[in-house]
């Protein structure tokens, strides 16, 4: 494996670990709410717009990750998807570079 794509491995492990401990934080104290932390995600402008600014990010990550795999038909590379959407763009779009730069076998 390329040292690059180790980096990229190492990313969306970090992307999808260091996330989850404030998710998990915030519902060890609050509940387990989806509503309740939409409605925290949207206390103040500058957070509503950090959510609008990873939310854009994650929809072009998508459209990005369809367009190639229609391409390229790395089918495995899908999984960014749900990666992104369930976990956060910190681990979607490394995950994504991750297994984009497999070499075909």
């Amino acid at each position: 494996m390329s040292p690059l794509r180790m980096i990229y491995l190492a990313l969306a492990i970090w992307g999808a670990i260091h996330p989850m401990y404030y998710f998990v934080t915030w519902f060890a104290a609050n509940g387990v709410s989806l509503p309740g932390m939409v409605a925290a995600w949207h206390v103040n402008a500058a957070s509503s717009g950090l959510v609008w600014d990873l939310t854009i990010a994650a929809v072009t990550l998508t459209v990005w990750i369809l367009a190639e795999v229609a391409v390229r038909r790395n089918w495995l590379a899908l999984i960014a998807i749900p990666a992104t959407f369930g976990i956060g763009v910190s681990c979607g779009l490394p995950l994504y570079l991750f297994l984009r730069s497999r070499q075909p076998g």
